[in-house]
């Protein structure tokens, strides 16, 4: 690729700024719809009891303990799915079409939720029917053993993403003889971070939106650079480094491992609290067990309310460790002047908030506002 000179006179597109608001406005009133809809779904099948209703319905044709879990899990999310699926054509076909963040065509739409569902349906399915069976031989402390299986299953599904997972909804090829300064000079910077990566690839990020990212995935020999080709044709060279040099200080701060330890303590937090309200909801809606799968809403009520309680809390870890990030990238490139350009076409592209309001940024934004990145990356210019 053709390095092409820093722009220094890239500014925040103040128009785009005012959709970007706008946006991220609607984005979050659908998120509370989805919370009500999804909430109020839950409780009706508690206290209506359907769940103990179609339990007593599934038994009737098998005594398969997984069989039955299957079925009635199935059944349970799939109609929510329905319920729920205006709601999601609205919020990731519509709504980027409108804000012309969208390339995608509604065939490929519906292409990608068949295949989230089937990806996602699969790797759910597997995890609860862990879950399940440790319930049934550990019914005091399934959520103690279930904690410990669910870290190792995270770490193996961190490693195998790449290779297996994401080639799924996106092509990856190596960057090839037109971007080879770029492949070069990512490579050598990952040397200088002391990072081992397999390669850098592109993917097809434009056959599905306007917007630009980058990534390093996966573990150990599957670790990669993946840049999106949108990146590719909007970003520069130095700002395509900076945005690199600050995924590289993730690895180089050790924040994938303390992440994922992170994330045990609060899932096995939340596996408790979700142990209490199992054995609370035995004599409250007189279930037969802990592992009776009547009580499986009842899970995820607790699960769900867990997660909002505690979405402020993961997300102030992850902006500490999203700034320690930009530190390094700022003093591995010693190239504020790109970073900052980088972070503000990210912005306009992305259609990205820089300045959302503080209790915004606070209890939904996993790094800091883009307008605090910027300002950091200026003063270090």
């Amino acid at each position: 690729m053709e390095q092409r000179p820093i722009n220094i006179t890239v500014e925040l597109d103040l128009d785009r700024q005012q959709k970007a608001k706008e946006y991220a406005r609607i984005k979050r009133r659908m998120m509370l719809v989805d919370l009500l809809i999804s909430g109020f779904y839950v409780i009706t099948w508690l206290f209506f009891g359907w769940s103990k209703s179609l339990r007593d319905w599934i038994i009737q044709y098998t005594s398969i303990e997984w069989l039955i879990i299957l079925l009635f899990v199935t059944v349970f999310g799939g109609i929510l799915f329905i319920i729920n699926l205006p709601l999601s054509f609205f919020q990731g076909y519509i709504l980027p079409h409108r804000y012309e963040l969208s390339n995608q065509k509604m065939t490929d739409w519906i292409k990608d939720e068949i295949k989230g569902v089937i990806v996602g349906g699969v790797i759910g399915l597997f995890v609860l029917e862990i879950i399940y069976a440790i319930l049934r031989a550990y019914p005091t402390t399934w959520w103690l053993w279930a904690a410990g299986i669910l870290l190792v299953f995270n770490v193996i599904l961190a490693n195998i993403a790449p290779t297996v997972i994401m080639p799924i909804f996106n092509k990856f090829v190596p960057l090839g003889d037109e971007h080879a300064e770029l492949a070069e000079r990512l490579l050598n910077l990952a040397k200088r971070s002391g990072t081992y990566v397999k390669g850098v690839f592109k993917f097809d990020m434009s056959k599905r939106t306007k917007q630009a990212n980058a990534g390093l995935t996966g573990l150990g020999n599957t670790r990669r650079i993946i840049l999106g080709d949108t990146l590719l044709t909007e970003f520069t060279t130095d700002e395509i480094e900076t945005i690199m040099a600050h995924e590289l200080g993730h690895q180089v701060n050790k924040d994938i491992p303390l992440g994922i330890l992170f994330g045990s303590f609060t899932t096995l937090v939340g596996l408790y609290l979700a142990s209490v309200g199992l054995f609370w909801g035995v004599e409250y809606f007189n279930f037969t067990g802990p592992a009776d799968i009547a009580a499986f809403p009842l899970f995820v009520l607790v699960l769900g309310l867990y997660g909002l309680l505690t979405m402020p809390l993961e997300n102030g870890f992850s902006r500490w460790r999203e700034r320690r990030a930009d530190e390094y990238a700022l003093t591995l490139t010693h190239n504020g002047v790109a970073y900052a350009s980088a972070l503000k076409r990210l912005a306009n592209q992305n259609l990205a908030d820089a300045e959302p309001e503080a209790w915004v940024e606070w209890l939904l934004y996993s790094h800091p506002a883009l307008g605090k990145r910027i300002s950091m990356a200026e003063r270090e210019s």
